[in-house]
């Protein structure tokens, strides 16, 4: 194999594949590399680690057909240091050659034949309605789980719904649901289940002037943005039964600003360390903020804000709930709780298609 290209797209293209590639070693040790194939002059790169995978497509002034595979943060490094301009690349004897001006590496290689076989999904693509289903994916991921021993918390779920499509997101301790109104992308009686991780790869890689490709075959899904591929595994498993869990009927309404109230948790927050939560104080005069730690200090913070209902003190998680303000679109929003015990919700104003329901944290 032997091609020359732009050091810059080159660059691009390793960075961005790579991210799919594993870090276990021995007999893994082949997840950790990325593949390079060249034919004429397009140059494929694939990364994977059997659950996600990434390929890009580069075009480059093509010398020999063939494919190696080399390690993937290693030759990311290589390419980054050069200087911009040209980049040879050639392939001999188990080894890649990668010269640029006076600078030339040598790197080994792994054996191709040892490299993951790449489902190629040939059903029809769904082209998304791009803007709409981004937004609502960023509005929910934030709720999904890191904690890998539930696996079926670790994804995004879509189902059909009346209207549309319906995204859902949680970690046990809140739940981000999305509404996409006359997006019919699933089949009446299908749900997926896909995994985050996979998905914040789909949001990095976005561009607000492209479209994107979702395909589904089998347990996998591909989403294809430009010249890149995405293709992930779908999670196996039930996801929460989580209808039962939103309140039909909450008295207490709160009505603040949206900014204020963001930047009001982030400073308060300063001072909920240890576990502390942020309690809220609701009544006719407004909302308190308040944090105390224990031999490190304590902050309070008075917001202007409308309210109905009783009196009520909740305490959160602050870190949830920011990231809940922060989804949330609108100049005002809305916080409706029960008590301070029962799950409360965060909305926009004058919308219902998005909530974002947060666990209260029991303080004496």
């Amino acid at each position: 194999m032997k091609f020359r290209c732009e050091r810059d797209a080159f660059l691009k293209a390793l960075r961005i594949t790579s991210r799919a590639s594993g870090t276990k070693g021995g007999l893994q040790l082949i997840l950790s590399g990325v593949r390079m194939a060249l034919t004429g002059d397009e140059l494929i790169l694939t990364a994977t680690d059997r659950e996600l995978t990434i390929t890009m497509s580069l075009i480059v002034a093509g010398d020999t057909d063939g494919e190696a595979v080399v390690t993937a943060r290693l030759i990311s490094d290589v390419v980054g240091s050069l200087d911009p301009g040209a980049v040879n690349v050639k392939v001999e004897d188990g080894k890649i050659c990668i010269d640029s001006d006076r600078s030339n590496f040598t790197l080994q290689t792994m054996d191709s034949k040892n490299f993951p076989e790449i489902t190629v999904i040939d059903s029809n693509p769904v082209v998304l309605e791009t803007e709409k289903f981004m937004e609502a994916l960023r509005k929910v991921i934030k709720a999904s789980s890191a904690d890998e021993s539930r696996a079926v918390l670790n994804g995004v779920l879509l189902s059909p719904e009346t209207q549309g499509l319906r995204m859902v997101t949680t970690d046990s301790y809140r739940l981000a649901l999305c509404d996409l109104p006359g997006l019919e992308l699933l089949n009446s009686d299908q749900n997926v289940l896909i995994p985050a991780r996979s998905l914040q790869e789909v949001i990095r890689l976005f561009d607000n002037d492209q479209h994107i490709s979702l395909r589904f075959t089998g347990g996998e899904a591909s989403f294809d943005i430009g010249t890149v591929r995405v293709i992930t595994q779908l999670i196996e498993g039930d996801f929460p039964s989580y209808k039962g869990l939103i309140p039909t009927h909450q008295p207490n309404r709160l009505v603040i600003n949206r900014e204020n109230l963001i930047n009001a948790i982030r400073r308060v927050r300063l001072m909920a360390q240890d576990s502390t939560p942020i309690r809220l104080d609701m009544s006719s005069a407004g909302l308190e903020l308040s944090a105390i730690t224990q031999d490190v200090g304590e902050a309070r913070e008075q917001l202007d804000a409308t309210f109905e209902g009783e009196d009520l003190t909740v305490a959160f998680n602050p870190e949830y709930l920011l990231d809940g303000a922060e989804v949330t679109q609108g100049e005002e929003i809305v916080l409706k709780t029960i008590d301070s015990l029962k799950p409360a919700v965060i909305q926009t104003l004058d919308s219902e298609e998005f909530l974002y329901l947060l666990m209260p944290i029991r303080i004496n």
